[in-house]
């Protein structure tokens, strides 16, 4: 299939749109257009996981980390970034990343390590704003039925659980055609009274585009009158972090085992014990210190995620239990949730996960 084929079935599930304003997800290195036969999964595209790509016959490589964050300006092969776009080019192997956009999204990163560890309830933990826009546009009597399933149709309308939602107003609308104009009713130089429908619905502002095209193919009018507000309402399958709750109380100890258990671990940085139940836990796969504040406000017991600084770790205050887990070992199920996803919609694609561990950091014991 095509590049673009795989690529914009990830984007649904995980549009660009979501990602963080410093990150690189998307395709970078290949065209859309080119065809592809088999893929090659990683957490890192390293030169190592290049080569493995090459020797399977893979010519697509998904990694979660984009290998390019900050613009390239010369192609040297003096550091890994560089060898390993050139490497890529050379051997004709696309290189797509999915990063904040997935763990941003719920389904994503942080509810796949909510799944290894059995949580219930599972809720975006800090949940993401100004990403719903309201589109309100007025519509004659005979044309109402077919602008609203037009608009439903392409993607407005869906709140939560719920599909084609929209709100309708009767009343009438006035209107006098200029000359040059062409008035679908009524004359040029008379004003006009019409019977209309005011209707309005929310959706999600990456699908502005495609509802407009939409709302004016259906609509008859020469002029259409609407308006579009972006508004402050949080989306709650989008943003920062998972909360869950555990199916049965343990003590931290309990806990500290849980993980290392379920989540393959080999060490666990935390803050002190404060001999109490854990029942509830924030989760943000990477480097989630910025999410603290959030998982106390969700009554969590336990925060988990990576990359902690000595300091930080004072900022839990006895409020909670922070375990640091290690970034890799955060996000390395991020691969089996890639690999299932892309398996269960391309049944006859082939699909691979590298065999290659690229986690830069080694623990001695």
């Amino acid at each position: 299939m095509k590049i673009s084929t795989l690529t914009q079935y990830l984007e649904q599930l995980a549009p660009l749109s979501y990602q963080e304003s410093y990150d690189n997800s998307g395709l970078i290195v290949g065209n859309p257009q080119d065809e592809i036969h088999k893929a090659l999964i990683a957490l890192d595209c390293t030169e190592d996981v290049v080569d493995e790509a090459i020797q399977k016959g893979c010519d697509i490589i998904i990694s979660h980390h984009p290998i390019v964050f900050k613009g390239l300006k010369k192609f040297n092969g003096k550091n890994y970034v560089e060898r390993v776009v050139i490497k890529a080019i050379k051997h004709n192997i696309a290189l797509y990343a999915i990063h904040t956009n997935l763990d941003n999204v719920l389904g994503g990163v942080n509810s796949k390590i909510a799944e290894k560890l059995a949580l219930e309830n599972v809720a975006i933990l800090s949940p993401k704003s100004h990403l719903l826009k309201q589109l309100t546009v007025y519509v004659p009597r005979t044309h109402v039925e077919a602008v609203r399933d037009a608009l439903f149709e392409a993607g407005a309308g869906a709140v939560g659980n719920y599909d084609q939602c929209s709100y309708n107003t009767i009343g009438y609308g006035t209107f006098r055609g200029q000359e040059g104009a062409n008035p679908t009713i009524g004359e040029v130089g008379v004003q006009e009274r019409v019977e209309e429908t005011k209707i309005e619905v929310v959706f999600p502002a990456m699908k502005e585009r495609a509802i407009l095209v939409a709302m004016y193919a259906a609509h008859p009018y020469e002029e259409v009158a609407h308006t579009i507000l972006t508004l402050e309402n949080s989306l709650h399958t989008v943003g920062s972090g998972v909360i869950g709750n555990l199916p049965a109380g343990m003590d931290e100890m309990e806990l500290l085992a849980y993980l290392k258990d379920k989540l393959k671990l080999s060490v666990i940085r935390h803050t002190k014990l404060l001999d109490k139940a854990v029942h509830r836990i924030a989760i943000c796969g990477g480097a989630g210190g910025f999410l603290l504040s959030e998982a106390k406000r969700s009554g969590a017991d336990v925060f988990v995620t990576a990359d902690y600084k000595y300091h930080e770790f004072f900022d839990a205050e006895d409020d909670l239990l922070i375990a640091d887990i290690g970034h890799f070992e955060s996000e390395q199920f991020t691969q089996e949730l890639l690999l299932d996803i892309i398996r269960k919609k391309f049944v006859n694609f082939a699909v691979l996960l590298t065999e290659i561990d690229t986690n830069p950091i080694k623990y001695y014991s």
